[in-house]
């Protein structure tokens, strides 16, 4: 069957007051945690017998990942049994979440699905598009395949878009302060690609530096480009794709490091073009997502109270996870676990080191006697892993959370 004799699937309702009756409930079971609620009700502190834990105000699933799990179990309470129903990579960044996913009998394709995993599908089948977006290319071709599309795609990624083709169709680069290998970034880079626009992703403020070094005094383009391969659109030039830039960002950055970002690439601008002339060769808009900063914001205040350690708990390929965990590290002892397990005994635990980008064994991390121990999560952790969390740490205290709650 050619493409244009693909007709456009049929749209279906997944938000029915009978589905979404059925699909909070199911989501409450696999992820609620009373215990988690009782301490926010208690001023996110519980203590006992020498352990203090302090939860950060604001921690946990945020509204677009609530909305993309709503969505992917709605689907399959939606369509019939036997319907097909696959999911683009993972839905967020958290294995815990992804394999409930994976037990409700939807099925895993790659995130830009090979040749091989689009010939199987056709148009009876559903996909969904998980909370970080797609590329515009991938949308395309599944559309083209008459598939069923079930959209997570997160609001605030969708905000950045809107930007990001506004740049394109002004014939102004977008520099995408973010992670070129994170599915967000790629979606987002698209944008801009399929405007006819040209991008440049930079992750650091060495990176930063380097561009804005490029754009005040030149350079060896050969290295540029070598520099940032992977990073920037096809075409790209940055003896000519430079001198009108607007800036934008993968939503689960650092806000303060995308500031900076923004402040760097301003003043090189405004030192080449002049201030006067500002607006003709710099833009910006404010693309941090809301949650993200409500996380960053509360564990900065939770920072400032004395504490021995930090428990960050999420999936180690979480953005927002990772820049909470950097955030711990430069203030006190810090260990980026994905689950309880990691907490091995009072002596090991493993945790992530992003740093070298692998799991590591520290010993003797719980100290003995009176401790206070600091607790966030991402913005994809539920709230039962983080219960699971909190009844590990008394428990290895020999303290039984349950005696506390009676």
């Amino acid at each position: 069957m050619s493409i244009n004799t693909v007709s456009a699937p049929q749209k279906v309702n997944l938000r029915r007051p009978e589905i979404m009756e059925a699909v909070q409930a199911q989501v409450l079971s696999h992820y609620r945690s009373e215990l988690v609620e009782r301490i926010r009700a208690n001023g996110n502190v519980l203590a006992a017998k020498g352990l203090t834990i302090k939860l950060a105000k604001e921690f946990g699933f945020c509204y677009g990942v609530e909305r993309a799990i709503d969505l992917a179990y709605a689907a399959r309470k939606s369509f019939p049994a036997d319907k097909r129903i696959f999911l683009l990579g993972e839905i967020i960044h958290n294995p815990e979440v992804n394999d409930q996913i994976r037990n409700l009998g939807i099925k895993t394709i790659s995130n830009k699905p090979t040749a091989e995993e689009l010939e199987q599908l056709n148009a009876t089948d559903v996909v969904i598009i998980p909370a970080f977006g797609t590329e515009v290319g991938t949308r395309a071709k599944l559309e083209a395949k008459g598939c069923t599309l079930v959209d997570t795609t997160c609001g605030d990624v969708m905000s950045v878009w809107k930007r990001i083709k506004q740049y394109a169709r002004d014939s102004v680069t977008s520099i995408i302060h973010g992670k070129a290998w994170h599915e967000e970034t790629k979606a987002t880079s698209s944008q801009a690609t399929a405007t006819n626009g040209h991008y440049l992703v930079v992750f650091t403020l060495a990176e930063t530096d380097y561009v804005c070094d490029y754009i005040l005094k030149g350079g060896n383009k050969e290295e540029f480009l070598e520099k940032f391969k992977g990073a920037y659109s096809a075409g790209f030039d940055p003896d000519i794709h430079l001198d009108a830039i607007g800036v934008a960002n993968q939503t689960t950055m650092l806000r303060g490091e995308t500031e900076e970002v923004q402040r760097r690439f301003r003043s090189a601008l405004e030192k080449k073009f002049g201030a006067a002339n500002s607006a003709q060769h710099f833009r910006v808009f404010d693309t941090i997502c809301g949650a993200t900063q409500d996380r960053q914001d509360a564990l900065e205040k939770l920072l400032r109270e004395p504490m021995d350690l930090l428990l960050v708990i999420g999936g180690y390929n979480s953005s927002n996870t990772s820049h909470l965990a950097e955030m711990g590290e430069a203030k006190l002892p810090t260990y980026f676990i994905k689950n309880a397990a990691k907490m091995m005994s009072v002596t090991r635990i493993s945790h992530y080191n992003q740093h070298i980008h692998e799991e590591i064994e520290t010993e003797s991390w719980l100290p003995a006697g009176d401790i206070t121990v600091g607790i966030t999560a991402g913005a994809s952790c539920p709230n039962n892993l983080i219960e699971d969390a909190i009844r590990r740490l008394f428990e290895l205290r020999g303290i039984s959370v349950q005696s506390l709650l009676q």
